[in-house]
């Protein structure tokens, strides 16, 4: 006979499986299909930051349950979850007063932070230049993941732990009401029946729907990356973000003097015309991630933003990089770039079809932060 299943999630990546975790938490009978061999796209290619403290009010609340959760899984099961905190980098006297007034705001949060002082930075962080850094904002609660790794054995402790049924390689053709449930149609001639279907994944939204897709007002943002070769006998803790990052992440446009900061800086700089800030982050192996890039294009015209690697750009990113931190080498063994789709007008798309089939995407830069959290909220929104 053929399997009925409560709910059917479109999309293995993060925002897909996390809305599958909790599904799964309220007892129902839950199915991944991903179209890949494991998931390729933006999840798998981030710098696996859980960094709360770099989102405004309302998804620093979803950042904080995210890491609750990731915390959670990591104690049962090993998903590369390590607590080492973020620390935002101040170069100037315009940042720290970004960072005193972020250090502020998120104490009357409750969200923990600590001021560093340079001597502080400069004694935790190996390597960073005295010449850079004037003052530091502390994050000890936020983790880092290492993505490839954390999607697929999060899959399989949902798998092992939960029930559920993952479906790779297999694409879905057709997504129709029936009688008050969904019918999909996939690849190999497969049907699946389920009482509600979420369609989590941009490719096969456009796919499915493509009138909705045409006026979804998505874009999608290509970002730039590399990483060294291990680097023995050296230890980064944790992530560290700095100057540029403090005047570009959503947290800190709730500071009072952001705008005015903001309106000061060049509009035609090299940095500004890339979207480019500075950012490390050490891997399991040794090796140092840095980044990072934006570049936008309609999500209708994504194919517009290539795939060749802009090395222009990347070595820009790069010779910044050497003013803020004296890695023991800066050898790249790996460059590559990732994609996101973000909505223009509100902060993640969501389209429900019909009652039972919904559509949620668009997430942006905030998947591997928010997405758990998110999802927590918008299945009991789902389920009523």
């Amino acid at each position: 006979m053929q399997k009925q299943y409560d709910l059917i999630i479109i999309g293995g990546g993060v925002l897909g499986t996390f809305h599958a975790y909790h599904a799964l938490k309220k007892g129902l009978k839950v199915a991944l299909i991903e179209k890949n061999i494991q998931p390729m796209g933006a999840t798998v290619r981030n710098f696996g930051q859980v960094v709360p403290s770099g989102m405004d009010s309302k998804w620093q609340a979803y950042g904080r349950r995210s890491l609750e959760i990731y915390k959670s899984i990591q104690s049962e099961y090993d998903i590369s979850a390590r607590q080492n905190g973020t620390v935002y980098i101040a170069s100037n006297e315009e940042e720290l007063q970004l960072l005193e007034e972020l250090y502020s705001i998120n104490k009357r949060n409750n969200y923990k932070s600590l001021l560093l002082t340079k001597e502080e930075c400069l004694r935790k962080y190996p390597g960073l230049r005295s010449n850079y850094v004037i003052a530091g904002l502390f994050f000890p609660d936020e983790i880092t993941v290492e993505p490839r790794l954390m999607i697929t054995r999060l899959h399989k402790y949902l798998i092992d732990k939960l029930g559920l049924e993952v479906m790779n390689n297999l694409n879905v053709l057709h997504c129709e009401p029936l009688q008050g449930r969904v019918e999909i149609t996939t690849s190999m001639n497969k049907t699946l029946k389920a009482s509600k279907v979420i369609i989590c994944n941009g490719n096969d939204f456009k796919t499915l729907y493509p009138e909705v897709f045409e006026t979804s007002n998505l874009e999608v943002c290509k970002l730039q990356m590399m990483q060294t070769k291990p680097l023995k006998n050296y230890q980064l803790p944790g992530s560290i973000l700095t100057g540029w990052t403090v005047r570009r992440y959503e947290s800190f446009s709730e500071c009072p003097s952001f705008k005015g900061i903001k309106a000061k800086e060049p509009e035609t700089s090299f940095q500004k015309k890339w979207g480019v800030h500075i950012l490390f982050k050490q891997a399991t192996d040794g090796s140092v991630i840095i980044g990072d890039s934006h570049e936008y294009a309609d999500a209708k015209n994504a194919d517009a933003l290539g795939f060749d690697l802009n090395m222009e750009l990347d070595e820009f990113m790069l010779n910044e990089a050497k003013k803020i931190i004296a890695l023991p080498n800066f050898e790249i063994a790996k460059r590559w770039y990732g994609n996101y789709s973000q909505c223009k007008n509100t902060d993640i798309f969501t389209y429900d079809v019909d009652d039972n089939i919904h559509i949620i995407t668009g997430i942006g830069g905030k998947g591997m932060t928010g997405s758990a959290g998110f999802s927590e909220e918008n299945i009991k929104s789902i389920y009523k």
